[in-house]
């Protein structure tokens, strides 16, 4: 049965030879690298996957190659934040979107049929034409998130829940004015009342401090399970 690749290598041939391009052998060689490994794949790595395989293609052709794959459709090239240049093989008649760990730089392909429905009605009902869109979602994979001490904004913090202070996002002002404050690193602090908006009440060692939402989206809180009773 003719799978999928099958069917690439086949339009390929077909089409670069219908469009004259040279040393097309070598180059199937390339596009047959991309498609066993079927991922995110930066230049670099291609060019260590390619050595693995048994091939020593200069650099430049390499490049050029993946030029003309992405030219004809066979390939998609990426730029995700933060990360180097990246290939993908070009799956006719489907999309996906993306999550990207801003750590590890784990990519994470996903389809959410209600989600695309979704794009599509909003574009209609602002008369819209969609050609193409893309969606990228940054954050922290499940892997890199076990490895990270649990840290939130004390500003997301519920009333009665209790947490260590860990560090201060704001510079040497916004730090020397905790301290004037009477907050410091490993202090313990609860939050007596925070609505979500306006200014919150914490106590720090039986002292009540009004914080304002602003500086308290500063203060990097590990929670520490406790919440007071009653």
């Amino acid at each position: 049965m003719e799978t999928i690749h099958d069917q690439e290598k086949k339009q390929f041939k077909h089409l670069f030879e219908d469009e004259e391009i040279d040393y097309i052998e070598d180059r199937l060689a390339i596009l047959e690298v991309l498609l066993s490994i079927e991922r995110h794949i930066s230049f670099q790595e291609l060019i260590a996957a390619l050595r693995d395989n048994g091939y020593s293609f200069e650099p430049d052709f390499v490049k050029k190659t993946l030029n003309l794959l992405c030219r004809y459709g066979f390939v998609s090239k990426k730029k995700f934040e933060g990360q180097p240049t990246l290939y993908e093989h070009r799956h006719l008649g489907s999309h996906h979107d993306h999550l990207i760990c801003t750590k590890c730089k784990k990519i994470i392909e996903f389809e959410n049929r209600q989600m695309e429905e979704l794009q599509r009605e909003i574009a209609a009902l602002h008369g819209f034409h969609v050609l193409q869109h893309k969606m990228e979602i940054y954050g922290l994979c499940s892997g890199c998130l076990k490895e990270r001490i649990r840290l939130m904004p004390l500003s997301f913090a519920q009333e009665g829940e209790r947490g260590i202070v860990e560090e201060f996002l704001g510079g040497a002002g916004a730090q020397l004015r905790l301290a004037t404050i009477g907050l410091r690193r490993g202090d313990e602090v609860e939050v007596i009342t925070n609505s979500g908006e306006g200014q919150l009440v914490v106590a720090v060692n039986s002292t009540r401090l009004a914080l304002g939402r602003g500086i308290a989206r500063k203060i990097m809180v590990k929670p520490n399970g406790r919440r007071r009773k009653g």
